[in-house]
């Protein structure tokens, strides 16, 4: 069938399926795209020619693969779309998307369009000329950052492309970003491509079972195991592994701690979870994360956060059993590697430990150190008369406002650790955090990608200010495709979570609020700059509500969720009123040698610390 490379490329993406546990669903749900010379001529009028595979229109590159991403998320990764770009900064924009897909092990596929290949009329409108080459563009900046990456500099290559561009797509243990580089001349280029490339096609996706003598090696760890601890990662909810996981630990007695992408993988109020582990972590799983001597890490990538630096686990005589379908992260911390998917991983084990029951001793503990996180988090949930209101208040106000079913998005700043302690979710997918990267201006249009997968949810962005002001133009894409949203900015006038580290590095704060340039000083130390985030929204079209107190917050909750479009819920927060840290710590370096009082005071601290790390080998 004679057609265009962009043509037979968009009539390929349209009829790929994926299957899992008998399931089938369609694995693209269309293209976010902004056009320009790059790729309005080729994969531009290709979307134009094919109705029935949705076209997004974005307002910056980046935002639109964030907003892929939300959707694979959501889609537990059986799922995402396409993201189309013009040759140069349009397609550079999209490389920190790529390295948020791909960290996060989440399946997205980016087609930046790319020079000529025939080279004839180089050097062309934003090309990067290279003195040692000629096969050389811009988009080679996309190679470190994804899982697979190709240049299609004849029509026919794009047929074992697209073959390697769905298997690693597909794939549980390699998926990430996909980049398929297209010179402009190539895409508009005919081709006779097979019939057979265009009929629907079905990819299953493999549930891997582990090695047998590695299991029983698991088990018998299990069972000698006196105080064994879970550390539920993402990989629990990709897998679709909630109900096994709960049967395993009801069975067993095993206390449940949860990373960042793993919150909710059991309820929050299972009398078995402990709630968030590691630096941004509370008592209850810290205190027996410290304890342990046995950890066993399911879909977990094992971040610095996690570990508390590897300081987390000062057992001496500590093991690691690691469930993981991928290879990398199921041999961490040298442990005894269970590589394969989560659900059958877990089914097989507990058979395997069947009369396995932790000791009654331990339940105690565990018991209560689980009432005492609970308080706490009580404590710092709970209402006040202040205004500003704590940034912990609003989370309690929104968490106690949303249904078991609601979807809270969000990725940087100290609002990731903050909801990591504090929010209480119901059910998995309920807790969407981009974290794996933390990229400032994820959440709005991650929220985006997560509506789109999950329009029966409704979903509460929570963002900072500063956030906000990196990516918030992707409000008029949620107004433009009717796609609800409901977006609470906590405005603390700065960057508060870097606030925050640089006091804990003797260097103040400085540098991390907004404020004008003192011309005395010479210094960012005047007023603060008097931003008006809110009427930034409302110019973007966007249902505004102002709230000052908590019954404020409260009524505009109420409002937004009537609302019949996408609103922005605008809070002055504290800068200095935050959730504090629990016996956690994170490595973050202080200068040797200073001048600042500060420093050498914070260097002092830092020296002793460190000490604590492990290496874990």
């Amino acid at each position: 069938m004679k057609k265009t490379m962009a043509q037979a490329l968009v009539e390929f993406l349209k009829v790929q399926r994926v299957a899992r546990d008998g399931r089938q669903q369609p694995f693209f749900a269309g293209c976010f795209g902004i056009f320009g010379h790059g790729n309005v001529a080729g994969v531009g009028e290709a979307l134009q020619e094919n109705p029935d595979f949705r076209y997004y229109q974005a307002r910056n590159e980046q935002s639109m693969v964030h907003s892929a991403i939300g959707y694979a998320k959501m889609k537990n990764r059986l799922g995402t779309l396409a993201c189309t770009s013009s040759i140069g900064p349009g397609a550079t924009n999209m490389v920190t998307g790529a390295a948020t897909a791909t960290i996060n092990r989440l399946p997205v596929l980016l087609l930046p369009g790319d020079i000529f290949s025939n080279r004839k009329v180089a050097p062309v409108l934003q090309q990067l000329e290279a003195p040692w080459s000629h096969d050389v563009s811009v988009n080679d900046c996309f190679r470190p950052v994804s899982t697979y990456w190709d240049r299609i500099n004849r029509p026919d290559q794009l047929v074992p492309a697209l073959m390697e561009t769905m298997r690693v797509l597909t794939s549980p243990a390699s998926t990430g970003a996909v980049t398929l580089c297209l010179p402009q001349d190539v895409q508009t280029e005919a081709y006779d491509y097979p019939a057979s490339l265009f009929e629907p096609r079905v990819w299953d996706i493999p549930r891997a079972r582990p090695d047998a003598g590695l299991l029983q090696r698991a088990a018998a760890w299990i069972r000698a195991s006196q105080r064994p601890l879970i550390v539920a990662g993402g990989g629990v909810l990709y897998s679709e592994a909630s109900a096994t996981l709960q049967a395993f630990v009801e069975a067993t007695g095993i206390p449940v701690s949860e990373t960042k992408a793993g919150k909710g993988a059991l309820p929050h109020d299972h009398s078995q979870v402990l709630g968030a582990v590691g630096f941004s972590g509370g008592t209850a799983a810290n205190f027996v994360a410290h304890e342990a001597d046995l950890i066993i890490g399911i879909g977990t990538r094992y971040t610095d956060f996690t570990t508390a630096s590897k300081t987390q686990f000062q057992n001496p005589n500590v093991r690691f059993i690691n469930i993981n379908v991928a290879e990398l992260d199921a041999y961490k911390h040298a442990a005894l590697p269970l590589q394969g998917d989560a659900k059958v991983v877990l089914e097989e084990l507990a058979e395997a430990v069947v009369g396995y029951r932790v000791p009654t001793a331990f339940t105690a503990q565990v018991d209560f150190w689980r009432a005492e996180w609970i308080a706490e988090t009580d404590s710092q949930r709970a209402a006040t008369d202040a205004i500003p209101l704590r940034q912990g208040h609003v989370i309690g106000v929104v968490n106690d406002f949303a249904r078991p079913e609601d979807v809270v998005v969000c990725a940087a700043g100290s609002l990731p650790g903050d909801l990591h302690k504090l929010w209480r979710t119901a059910q998995p997918g309920g807790f969407h955090l981009e974290y794996g990267y933390s990229c400032m201006g994820y959440e709005i249009a991650g929220g985006i990608g997560a509506k789109m997968a999950a329009p029966e949810r409704e979903v509460y962005v929570m963002v900072g200010d500063g956030s906000y002001l990196m990516m918030a133009q992707e409000l008029v894409t949620a107004l433009q495709e009717g796609i609800k949203i409901n977006v609470v900015l906590l405005d603390n006038h700065g960057w508060g979570s870097i606030r925050a580290l640089s006091t804990d590095v003797g260097a103040d704060g400085w540098g991390t609020q907004y404020r004008y340039r003192n011309g005395s000083s010479g210094q960012l130390d005047g007023d603060t700059i008097p931003l008006d985030l809110a009427a930034n929204a409302e110019g973007l079209g966007m249902n505004v509500i102002r709230a000052d107190t908590a019954d404020d917050l409260q009524e505009a909750l109420e409002d937004a969720r009537d609302a019949d479009r996408s609103t922005l819920i605008a809070v002055d927060v504290s800068a200095d009123d935050g959730v504090p840290t629990y016996e956690s710590w994170w490595d973050v370096p202080v200068s040797e040698v200073s001048t600042l009082a500060g420093v050498q005071a914070s260097r002092e601290r830092y020296a002793e610390a460190v000490k604590n790390e492990r290496p874990l080998i």
